[in-house]
């Protein structure tokens, strides 16, 4: 699954006031942090996380395989925080709600 750019962008809108969902501790991608994140997409459809400084994986590369793991897209990177996104077909939305991805 492929994000166009204006879906892209309309994410990163829509993700700048959202705080991290998880954080990359000195543990680095654990079964829990994955988990966590799973719901969040889940139920949200965005998920944040953040990276902390000890941390021996990048930003980039933490969200480019949790993408993959969780079947999900990378929406943006900047410095130690990524934002992911995962369509959810069943959840339940609010009358005259837009979904993000129309048409697919």
């Amino acid at each position: 699954m492929t994000l166009s750019s204006k879906e892209r962008a309309e994410l990163r809108a829509e993700a700048h006031h959202l705080s991290p969902t998880v954080h990359v501790g000195h543990q680095g991608l654990t079964e829990a942090l994955r988990q966590t994140l799973d719901d969040a997409l889940r139920t949200r459809e965005l998920g944040k996380v953040a990276r902390a400084k000890t941390t021996d994986v990048s930003a980039k590369d933490a969200a480019h395989d949790l993408a993959e793991q969780l079947g999900a897209d990378v929406v943006q990177t900047i410095g130690r925080t990524c934002t992911l996104f995962r369509t959810n077909p069943d959840l339940k939305r609010k009358a005259g709600e837009v979904p993000w991805r129309t048409g697919r």
